[in-house]
């Protein structure tokens, strides 16, 4: 799957994920959901610089998740090896479930990838 796709189930699934980028460790942005190419180099380049930082105040460890959180809303990052994704929300976000839709993004967005089956819809009692 591609990143545009991705990241359009991304924003249908995620109703808190409000922008998100998909980019690597250069900060080459694959897909964005941003208007601007500029929005969306920023967003990408702040978040690279937090997973950076992030990583600085560790053991020298990989950082693989980051949340920073203020009153009006939060920013996530997730990284896959050298592909990431950014996401902003609103504020007071369900954090476990952004960054499980963040790394399902990641993943369905992976050149290899393959395509996830969609389930199909649940049967009504009265049909059976």
């Amino acid at each position: 799957m591609d990143a545009a796709q991705a990241l359009a189930d991304l924003t249908e699934i995620s109703s808190q994920v409000e922008a998100a980028v998909l980019f690597d460790e250069t900060g080459e942005v694959a897909g964005s959901t941003l208007p601007g190419e500029q929005d969306a180099a920023a967003l990408a380049r702040a978040a690279g610089e937090l997973l950076a930082r992030a990583a600085a105040l560790g053991d020298g460890g990989e950082v693989t998740q980051v949340e920073a959180s203020t009153p009006t809303g939060s920013v996530f990052v997730v990284r896959d090896g050298s592909r990431r994704i950014a996401a902003t929300t609103a504020a007071d976000p369900t954090t476990g479930l952004v960054f499980y839709d963040l790394k399902s993004c990641l993943r369905d967005s992976a050149p290899e990838a393959k395509p996830r089956r969609k389930r199909a819809p649940k049967k009504d009692d009265d049909e059976a």
